[in-house]
């Protein structure tokens, strides 16, 4: 099997063998850069990090506001909350509710399908699934 000619020792081409003088051209193994990474470079980078929550966060709505809008012995649910206007849909979906203790119990309203904080899960029942 024969070799490739060897560049830049003598013969018919003389001392630069058709590789110019200087430069990355005439360095061995001297290769021009690839476009590719040309425009890789010159695309704007976004910076510093991120992190997506997954998890949904609640919305939250205060005992107070909860006994100003709701009778004695009605149901609070997050679906009753929507039609009231106590909160807003997230992403087109009734939302993860959950009732803060700011006020006081006076009136005996009944909760479903929704979270309590510590404060608030003292002076409330709930009605079972």
């Amino acid at each position: 099997m024969r070799k490739g000619r060897r560049i830049g020792r003598g013969g018919k081409r003389g001392t630069y063998s058709g590789r110019g003088i200087k430069g990355l051209g005439a360095r061995a193994g001297g290769k021009m850069r690839p476009e590719e990474r040309d425009i890789i470079k010159k695309i704007p980078k976004l910076r510093g990090y991120r992190f997506v929550a997954f998890r949904v966060k609640p919305v939250v709505v205060n005992f107070d506001t909860v006994a100003k809008h709701f009778k004695d012995g009605e149901v609070v649910s997050p679906a009753s909350l929507l039609e009231r206007g106590l909160v807003r849909r997230v992403n087109g979906r009734t939302p993860v509710v959950k009732i803060l203790g700011r006020g006081e119990a006076k009136k005996t309203i009944i909760f479903k399908d929704v979270q309590f904080s510590k404060r608030a899960s003292a002076h409330v029942t709930q009605e079972k699934k």
